[in-house]
């Protein structure tokens, strides 16, 4: 919950996270959400878009109840056409470097994910692979969003 939330929060001030490239347009939105997946009860993988809120109390009990639920129905909860999606991908028995895919007109959302944080000697780290797509952003404000996401991390208080 905590890294989605950070990712939220580092994409909500960047203006180029609420349009989406889709079927030849440039789609614009008023709401941001982020996509994770969840294992459900019958352990298959199901998506989960969840509000993004400034409010992180507020943001973790939709986070909570919606992954919830759909753990439990075993059904997609996905917000639609009023949410601008950051999809997220948690692999945590992984150590991945990067996670590459080819854009199709399917999957044109920014998609961050992360897997096994790794222990150095002076310091743990935790790899991102971030992709997004060209219309949407360019490597300015893809770079601001990284650094915006280190930021929350690194200030996050709990």
């Amino acid at each position: 919950m905590l890294m989605c939330w950070c990712i939220g929060h580092a994409a909500s001030p960047i203006a180029e996270f609420y349009t989406l490239p889709a079927g030849g347009h440039l789609w614009q939105y008023d709401s941001l959400a982020v996509n994770t997946v969840v294992m459900t009860s019958k352990g298959e993988p199901h998506l989960c878009d969840i509000p993004f809120s400034e409010d992180i109390q507020r943001f973790n009990e939709d986070y909570l109840r919606l992954t919830r639920q759909v753990s439990d129905t075993n059904e997609d909860y996905l917000l639609g056409e009023q949410y601008m999606a950051i999809d997220t991908s948690a692999l945590p028995e992984c150590e991945i470097d990067a996670v590459v895919s080819v854009y199709s007109e399917m999957f044109t959302n920014p998609f961050l994910a992360w897997g096994k944080y790794r222990r150095g000697l002076f310091k743990t780290s935790l790899p991102v692979s971030f992709q997004f797509h060209h219309a949407q952003m360019d490597g300015f404000e893809a770079a601001r969003f990284l650094n915006g996401l280190q930021e929350a991390i690194n200030t996050l208080v709990i």
